[in-house]
């Protein structure tokens, strides 16, 4: 709805940021990162802007996207902090994704946060859901659960894909 208001302060040059949905915000990293440009900047004729989120997409989908951000907004990764107004820097040669505030101010941002929130609302109390919240690793790590890792061979069969 957001993305569609024909109001929504959004220009060609901006970047536009999704977050809570890396595998702790949505449940499971749903492949939800296929954000379309508004209808506002596709009427002046524009094909792509940057994109970036902690969510996944399929390889079948287009245009500049930096996704999988990780630690993701609801484990209480940088993308949280980031709001409306703010300057990123994307640097896709040497691999730099930098949101452009001060330390200081970031801390500041993240203590005002509560990067569980989004996550909380869906889980119940205990249970799989919750386990899977609290144990559940980033994405640049797998997206296993953390006392998982070295219990079993790393092999992938061919047929797993």
């Amino acid at each position: 709805a957001r993305i569609n208001d024909p109001d929504l302060d959004v220009e060609a040059n901006d970047i536009l940021v999704m977050k809570h949905c890396g595998p702790r915000g949505y449940h499971g990293m749903a492949e939800v990162g296929n954000m379309g440009l508004p209808p506002k900047i596709l009427a002046q004729g524009i094909t792509d802007m940057v994109r970036i989120s902690d969510a996944r997409m399929s390889g079948t989908a287009y245009g500049t996207v930096v996704l999988h951000v990780a630690p993701e907004a609801a484990a209480g990764g940088p993308l949280a902090a980031v709001r409306n107004g703010d300057w990123i820097e994307l640097d896709c040669e040497s691999g730099r994704l930098h949101l452009e505030i001060s330390d200081e101010e970031l801390a500041s941002r993240l203590a005002e946060s509560d990067p569980t929130a989004a996550s909380t609302l869906i889980a119940s109390q205990g249970g799989y859901r919750q386990l899977y919240i609290d144990r559940v690793l980033q994405a640049d790590e797998g997206c296993d659960f953390d006392f998982l890792v070295g219990c079993r061979g790393a092999d992938v069969p061919r047929h797993s894909h």
